[in-house]
């Protein structure tokens, strides 16, 4: 919030009050319920001027439905930015992340599924986590093994040790030796180097030589050229879980309200341009409501940090629920997860081969 109001002490203490009551219980928040959590001795007259004055600061909103008050968008950044005590995790908490984190590395997607999956279990709502950004994929190594109906395994290992496995069909039917042979041609000649390059260059290497090719390798470069198709469209840009815990908040929970928010959800390119606009900035950055800039996440927040590989940010986790959400948790929650992913992925990277 660019220019936060000034507030007293007291107009600040009712407000915290009065938030933690809302998330606490969903509902409008009255001026004797104020009265009797806040623990001051002040008149209901005194309360009800204290919140005719944070209404008019647009922090606090009346429903028609009720006497009551709740914070708006801007009393929640308030609040957020200069009342909030975040709460330590509980150490039984970090171990229970940490344990199921470091026991889900067989490949980086696997960790980053159990890490969307470990924060909504955690928070009771929707965990998300965004696949790793990569300047670029080194190829490593790569195994054909033939299948029934033309149908040949392809195992490709990039980077790290990341073991990627694909069904491709070929248009003819190749022998177990013209199988070997193209992994012996990509192998000998391309191992070290980046995967979009060979995918460039592979065609026109074979162009430029095809005078000196025999039809052994002819086929193995016909057959390199079938598994080294890019098939980004068939990754997931994001993990997402726990969409239906959203239903359990009454906010959330009118069938129209949940079918714009799924939709948002798969509209892969808006959330991922959201999650985007997270990368970038270190700790943790909170979206409430209208902040998004999607109308069917007005009612909710989405509280996201980034993590790193090398110290350069590569994704992002994080976790959408109501904006009435504990933040003093969540906030926690998302900064350690974001910490421990960051930590087994350059592990990962730096574990010899």
């Amino acid at each position: 919030m660019s220019n936060p109001p000034q507030l007293s002490e007291r107009a600040q203490h009712l407000l915290k009050v009065l938030v933690e009551r809302y998330i606490n219980d969903g509902e409008p928040v009255g001026s004797r319920a104020l009265a009797r959590e806040a623990g001051l001795n002040l008149s209901p007259a005194t309360i009800r001027n204290v919140m005719a004055d944070l209404e008019e600061l647009g922090l606090i909103t009346a429903p028609h439905t009720s006497a009551g008050r709740m914070p708006t968008v801007t009393g929640y950044r308030f609040f957020i930015d200069t009342l909030l005590t975040v709460k330590p995790l509980q150490q039984d908490l970090v171990r229970q992340i940490t344990h199921n984190l470091d026991n889900h590395q067989d490949t980086p997607d696997d960790l980053l599924e159990t890490a969307s999956r470990l924060l909504s279990e955690v928070s009771h709502m929707a965990g998300v986590v965004t696949l790793p950004r990569r300047e670029s994929v080194t190829f490593r190594h790569i195994e054909f093994l033939p299948l029934s109906e033309q149908r040949i395994l392809v195992i490709l290992v990039t980077n790290e040790q990341e073991v990627h496995n694909q069904i491709i069909h070929a248009p003819r039917q190749f022998s177990p030796a013209d199988l070997q042979t193209a992994a012996n041609y990509l192998n000998s000649l391309y191992a070290g180097k980046d995967l979009a390059l060979i995918r460039e260059t592979l065609f026109q290497d074979m162009m430029e030589t095809r005078h000196q090719l025999g039809q052994e390798i002819r086929a193995a470069a016909e057959i390199a050229g079938l598994a080294l198709q890019p098939n980004d469209h068939r990754r997931k840009p994001f993990v997402l879980t726990g969409e239906i815990n959203l239903m359990d908040f009454s906010e959330l929970a009118s069938t129209e309200r949940l079918r714009g928010l799924f939709e948002t959800f798969h509209q892969k390119e808006d959330m991922v341009g959201l999650l985007d606009r997270c990368i970038e900035s270190p700790g943790v950055k909170i979206f409430i409501g209208e902040e998004s800039g999607h109308r069917a996440l007005d009612q909710c927040s989405l509280v996201t940090a980034s993590y790193s590989i090398n110290d350069h940010a590569v994704g992002v986790l994080g976790v959408i629920g109501p904006t009435r959400m504990g933040y003093e948790r969540v906030i926690p929650l998302v900064d350690l997860t974001a910490k421990l992913v960051g930590a087994a992925l350059n592990h990962k990277s730096l574990s010899p081969s």
